[in-house]
């Protein structure tokens, strides 16, 4: 299976890639998570990687017990804080040769803006609100990088920021994975969650779109 489709099969079923990875056995199953969330995080080049609704079926498999709980957990937490630190410091030392590559198509104008503007306006508890958004997620820690944010700072957050968001979304998926409707509609529920998570940004870039103020014409009399 290609990489590209290895990346389809996981975006639309990430409940049946989990079990086929644990189908493998635990340390395949464990290194999978790890990877994906990794990924996601720390590389700049695939923020559409699925890590919500990979968390929240994750947390589903431990509730049935082919997850440890805890494993599970410091699993996501190593996988988010270290994604997040090795994507600040390729920011900090990639960050312009990257853009002006042009090579990241997700990197786009509106989403280069929105995110440089999300740093500007939280600071440094910036990097603890973007985990919670798909695509800043993985842009914030290369901005932050990139601008120059104090790594001190920067490494508080991110481990604030990493262990609450995995923590959130694993444990979504061990006490509600498991509701008979949840069950029989576990993909709308995924797809739900992704929504959930795309929103915000939508309504900022609708934002961005339509509520800019109209250009002052500098008519003279």
């Amino acid at each position: 299976m290609s990489f590209i489709n290895f990346i389809i099969a996981l975006v639309q079923d990430p409940r049946a890639a989990i079990a086929s990875w644990i189908a493998m056995g635990p340390a395949a199953a464990y290194g999978f998570i790890f990877l994906i969330i990794f990924i996601e995080t720390g590389v700049v080049f695939f923020p559409f990687l699925p890590g919500d609704s990979l968390l929240f079926a994750a947390g589903f498999f431990a509730a049935t017990g082919d997850f440890n709980l805890l494993t599970l957990l410091f699993v996501a937490w190593g996988a988010a804080i270290t994604g997040d630190q090795c994507n600040f410091f390729i920011g900090h030392f990639l960050g312009q040769k990257i853009i002006r590559s042009g090579k990241v198509k997700a990197m786009t104008p509106e989403r280069i803006e929105k995110t440089q503007h999300f740093l500007d306006k939280w600071g440094n508890i910036a990097v603890f609100l973007g985990r919670f958004f798909p695509f800043i997620r993985t842009f914030v820690p290369f901005f932050s990088g990139m601008g120059g944010m104090k790594w001190h700072n920067f490494f508080v957050f991110n481990i604030l920021g990493g262990v609450a968001w995995s923590t959130l979304f694993v444990l979504l998926g061990y006490f509600f994975g498991g509701i008979p409707v949840v069950q029989q509609h576990f993909e709308l529920v995924l797809i739900g969650i992704i929504l959930v998570s795309v929103i915000p940004a939508l309504v900022g870039v609708c934002k961005a779109k339509f509520c800019k103020k109209p250009a002052d014409t500098g008519d003279v009399a």
